[in-house]
């Protein structure tokens, strides 16, 4: 067994008014986490759950997370294989699905990264880097990925073709 790693976070309900949670509607969904020294990350529920919009919700963080997640093993894998990336970006999006009694879980989330590489990056054979070699990429990272390898549902890929940025050599 390799290492363990905690991590901690702290967590501040900031919503309970003058009446607390006398009726289903008489709080608010703000809290406040902390970790460490970091700048507080101010979260509500969902608008569909009398949550506040300008706040970050608990599924948009675990969809941002594994977003995240998979980033930082892709540019790892990149990395260790040669591959000069330059640009990264991802749009995902994951489904839940709320049952009729209330009860929710995530269906799947899917990336979609967009990755610039360095003109002239090369795949694994010493060809110019393909689409094949980027999805290949994206597989490693993805069976790295600490929070995709812990949820329940599918974590899907789809990225854009490769991009290659112009006139900067790898």
């Amino acid at each position: 067994m390799g290492p363990l790693h905690t991590y901690s976070a702290e967590l501040t309900w900031t919503g309970a008014g003058s009446r607390g949670t006398a009726t289903y509607t008489s709080y608010s969904r703000d809290h406040e986490v902390r970790i460490g020294s970091k700048p507080p990350l101010l979260g509500s529920s969902d608008p569909s759950f009398r949550g506040d919009p300008d706040r970050f919700s608990p599924e948009e963080l675990l969809v941002a997370a594994l977003s995240q997640c998979h980033m930082l093993w892709f540019l790892h894998v990149a990395a260790t294989a040669g591959v000069t990336v330059l640009g990264y970006e991802d749009s995902a999006k994951g489904t839940m699905r709320v049952e009729a009694a209330g009860h929710g879980q995530f269906t799947d989330v899917v990336l979609r990264p967009r990755v610039t590489v360095a003109h002239g990056a090369l795949g694994p054979e010493g060809e110019p880097l393909t689409d094949v070699d980027l999805a290949h990429l994206h597989h490693k990272a993805h069976e790295h990925c600490f929070i995709a390898r812990s949820v329940n549902f599918p974590v899907r890929h789809e990225p854009s073709p490769v991009r290659v940025a112009q006139g900067l050599a790898s």
